[in-house]
């Protein structure tokens, strides 16, 4: 049985960045232990929606609520992987922080938190699946108008 997790790409707009497409940060957490970075995600409950998943958990994990947040229409990604033998499939929606000042209040999950542009962020997230997620995010944001 395939194991099922939900989360947020949640990213926030600098101001003044030259050039413009270096004003945008992705947030990732780290995990005790193995210290792994990822986007706030986690597993669905029973009779929960996916997208209420994300935002539960990124509330959860970084503090953020919905009112925090202004999801992005139209980009979803599903990534497969394996852990510990068993498959995994975890759905991301984009999400941008409205205001970039907003403080974070991690969970008992995480010990730390970074906004990160793209390459910095994707060094931090080090498996390709994450790394093409956070380059699909950017790419899609290039075009997004808000």
């Amino acid at each position: 049985m395939t194991v099922r997790a939900c989360g947020l790409i949640v990213f926030r707009l600098l101001a003044n960045c030259v050039p413009p497409k270096d004003n945008i940060e992705y947030l990732l957490l780290q995990t005790p232990g193995e210290h792994h970075w990822t986007p706030p995600k986690g597993h669905v409950d029973p009779g929960e929606d996916d997208l209420t998943t994300a935002l539960r958990e990124t509330e959860e994990e970084a503090g953020l609520t919905a009112e925090h947040l202004r999801l992005v229409d139209g980009f979803v990604q599903r990534l497969r992987y394996q852990v510990r033998g068993k498959p995994k499939e975890v759905l991301y929606w984009l999400a941008e922080l409205k205001d970039p000042e907003t403080e974070l209040t991690l969970s008992h999950e995480h010990q730390d938190y970074r906004w990160a542009r793209l390459e910095d962020a994707c060094t931090l997230a080090r498996h390709q699946d994450m790394q093409d997620t956070l380059r699909a995010a950017h790419q899609y944001l290039e075009t997004w108008k808000h």
